[in-house]
């Protein structure tokens, strides 16, 4: 029943893509990173229902006044800053945990390929944090979001199929793998 076990998470991102669209932006991400303040009171109202938000708008605009002058650091100048290394240690324990998610085993291989397959997952959570990083400021999170879902899903679906076939052919063995590494990927970019 493991392949029932992983189309669940397929159908859980397929019910949050459907819905995303739906939901506002973040208040703060149109106030701060796109300057628009009707989007902002709009989001506010959208997402606390009426009332009157005065008090956390100016609360916005005074830390939009204090992060103005604020540099946005790049990945190598966030890693060399000391005040963040809690936070990253955490990231990293998380991102560590993925290694026991029984992924690798999924694509039935030899065990003697496990550990270089256990490597690839690592690089590959590595890739999906630099890349989501370096595109968050330019896309925002929804379309990283929407887009990370739909990868997903598609990746699920492809996956699935080659783990179908992987006893009739066995490089579709592999394409698991890779469809694995992009799964990670595709994970780290959005949700």
């Amino acid at each position: 029943m493991w392949n029932v076990l992983l189309s669940f998470s397929g159908l859980v991102a397929l019910i949050q893509l459907l819905f995303l669209p739906f939901f506002p932006e973040s208040p703060s991400y149109l106030l701060l990173q796109k300057g628009d303040k009707a989007g902002c009171l709009k989001a506010m109202k959208q997402l606390w229902g009426e009332g009157n938000y005065h008090t956390e708008f100016d609360d916005m605009m005074k830390e939009k006044a204090v992060t103005k002058g604020t540099k946005i650091m790049n990945v190598l100048e966030v890693l060399k800053e000391p005040s963040v290394y809690p936070q990253l240690s955490t990231m990293l324990l998380l991102l560590l945990s993925l290694q026991l998610c029984g992924l690798s085993a999924t694509a039935n291989l030899q065990e003697s390929i496990i550990p270089y397959v256990s490597l690839g997952v690592a690089i590959s959570e590595l890739i999906s944090i630099i890349f989501c990083s370096s595109i968050i400021d330019r896309f925002g999170r929804r379309i990283l979001l929407w887009g990370g879902y739909s990868l997903m899903a598609l990746i699920l679906v492809l996956l699935e199929t080659s783990l179908l076939l992987s006893d009739k052919f066995l490089w579709m063995r592999y394409c698991s793998v890779i469809l694995i590494f992009l799964f990670i990927i595709a994970y780290g970019i959005g949700p």
